[in-house]
């Protein structure tokens, strides 16, 4: 949990945070004395295109799970939106003066809201109100959270999360074309009864200004994950540790095990049309949430025979910075409404609004094709043979573990890159390390040297990437243009003395792109003592070893190249440069592997 924030005072936040919204969309307008976000009249600007009557959507509910539902206000979704303080429902008189004073009201007024206990009893009096008034006016309570089962939930039921978006949007589309009030509730109802979701978490969440307690049995340890947890830090029915797989399985069954009685709460099969929403709970980065979306799609697909007619994945409804997701699945009915008003067509409706983030059109959908699964690796290039001949065997064995040791040692690089770099140096030479190993076990044998290098140089230019990536491509590739070089003409078998020539080739070709020279703090001060103390002895222990020394040297050595020039901070006069110790742990395992 972090609890450390660029605004700190919560009521300062929650209106700065509801005054930027009329500046990225211009439809709407707030009113900030009842932290209300409301769509403007078109006949309060005289450019304004004249909306057709409809019947106007309210929504809100407490603050920090932005964009909902303020930054859905816009034409095509909700007319408005009411929002409380962190955590909190607004109060029934500002929900009343929304529904009275900022909405149309003479087709009608439809509430969504969340089944939180604050929610449907403040915006319920506000209806009731609005009703004694002479609105015409109906209200949806939205319970789409399968994480509390029916025994826990009691009458209380279930928890609104971020499927009552979905609701939203297909509601909102509904109004803009022109259904009437009882058929737009009907439809909001419809959609709300058939969707499911379960949200899960790493870790709870810090409100702004709230002072930080000391979480105790309460926190979470290490690697354990929360399944049901609510959008705001309320419990959810089990806490495990798990890997991504695992935890999606399991959030997977509580929404469609028909087994599981208690969270049961919908039939889906491989026969319905389904939309999947991933959504994140606000503290996910893009990249893993897309990583958590495929684990998503593939197990519905394995598990499930469900392939879902859209996906949605993105922020939708947070939990202020909360490091957790939700899955959401709406099984697709038939409104009544007709073909052009199915839900499909009101979820796929264009909606103004900066929160709703859907960008791919109905007819990209129904492109698409029949499989999305990756194309097949084309096989790998074979060169022009050479003459110098290898042992397989013992070359595959000696790869086998410099590379298991280069694996071994990635933590420590990792560390040492963390402190003079950007940590990615262990990761990335594990990554090219793993690579070979598969490439290894796979391919067929072969006693060209070349041949033999070639299928790891392939495997290097796709698997690394980065600087270190770029550098072990240009040298391999110089390398083995150097044994090319070197190739008698008739066999005979590739010794010491032939690599250390070819090494020696490769090393001045790299200096054409780098100018790193031993005493940089580079992988070049292991590198350059192996060649040349290989090409001296003809001995690949005594290169090694020197490799292993040139690495240590770097100790203390301040930079000249390289991210750890700007990189600031303390602790790299302790650690060596980490490419120059990946590498020496990589040939100090290849002399390991010919010794056996």
């Amino acid at each position: 949990m972090s609890a450390k924030h660029f605004l700190n005072d919560p009521t300062h936040l929650v209106h700065t945070a509801l005054l930027s919204l009329p500046h990225l969309n211009p439809s709407v307008a707030c009113d900030l004395a009842n932290k209300t976000i409301y769509l403007r009249p078109s006949s309060s600007s005289p450019n304004a295109q004249p909306r057709n009557p409809q019947v106007s959507l309210v929504s809100g509910g407490g603050s920090g799970h932005e964009p909902s539902f303020a930054s859905f206000v816009g034409p095509g979704l909700l007319s408005a939106s009411v929002a409380g303080t962190i955590f909190a429902s607004p109060s029934a008189e500002q929900i009343r003066r929304c529904i009275l004073h900022r909405v149309e009201r003479d087709r009608g007024v439809l509430v969504i809201v969340m089944n939180y206990t604050g929610d449907v009893l403040n915006f319920g009096m506000a209806v009731e109100k609005a009703r004694a008034s002479g609105v015409d006016i109906d209200m949806v309570v939205v319970g789409d959270d399968v994480g509390v089962g029916r025994a826990k939930g009691g009458k209380v039921g279930r928890r609104g999360i971020a499927g009552t978006v979905l609701v939203q949007k297909i509601a909102g589309a509904a109004a803009a074309a022109g259904a009437s009030l009882k058929e737009v509730a009907a439809t909001a109802r419809l959609a709300a009864e058939n969707t499911v979701s379960i949200g899960a978490s790493l870790s709870h969440v810090h409100v702004p200004g709230r002072v930080v307690a000391d979480g105790g049995e309460d926190e979470l340890r290490e690697g354990e994950v929360e399944v049901g947890m609510g959008i705001h830090n309320e419990p959810g029915s089990e806490r495990k540790t798990a890997e991504l797989p695992e935890l999606v399985k399991t959030m997977l069954a509580h929404c469609l095990d028909p087994s599981d009685k208690d969270r049961n709460f919908l039939t889906i099969s491989s026969e319905d049309e389904v939309v999947l929403l991933v959504n994140n709970l606000g503290g996910v980065s893009a990249l893993e949430l897309g990583g958590i979306t495929n684990e998503v799609i593939e197990q519905l697909d394995k598990d499930w025979n469900i392939r879902p007619v859209r996906i949605l994945a993105g922020t939708y409804m947070t939990s202020l910075n909360g490091l957790g997701f939700s899955i959401s699945l709406l099984k697709l009915k038939d409104t009544g409404l007709g073909a052009d008003r199915s839900m499909l067509e009101l979820l796929d409706a264009p909606a103004e609004a900066t929160g709703w983030t859907a960008a791919i059109k109905k007819e990209t959908w129904e492109q698409r094709r029949a499989s999305s699964a990756p194309e097949e690796q084309v096989d790998e290039e074979e060169s022009r043979p050479s003459n110098l001949k290898l042992d397989y065997a013992l070359a595959k064995s000696a790869l086998t573990t410099a590379l298991e040791r280069l694996i071994k040692a990635e933590p420590d690089i990792t560390n040492y890159d963390t402190i003079v770099g950007d940590g990615d140096c262990g990761i990335g030479l594990r990554r090219g390390a793993e690579a070979t190993l598969r490439m290894l076990e796979k391919s067929r044998p072969t006693d060209d040297a070349l041949a033999f290098l070639q299928r790891i140089i392939q495997v290097v230019e796709v698997a690394m990437d980065g600087t270190s990536g770029a550098i072990y491509a240009i040298f391999l590739n110089a390398l083995a243009h150097g044994l090319r070089q070197q190739s008698p003409p008739s066999p005979e078998p590739v010794n010491p003395q032939i690599w250390a020539k070819a090494l020696q080739s490769s090393l001045q070709s790299l200096g054409k792109y780098t100018p790193a020279q031993p005493g940089d703090r580079t992988l070049m001060d292991a590198l350059h003592p192996f060649v040349y103390t290989l090409a001296e002895t003809g001995s690949i222990g005594s290169a090694a070893n020197a490799a292993d020394e040139g690495a240590k040297g770097t100790r203390g050595m301040k930079a000249s190249l390289g991210r750890t020039v700007y990189v600031g901070g303390e602790g790299w006069q302790g650690v060596p440069d980490p490419g120059a110790h990946g590498l020496a742990e990589l040939l100090l395992g290849l002399n390991d592997g010919l010794k056996k």
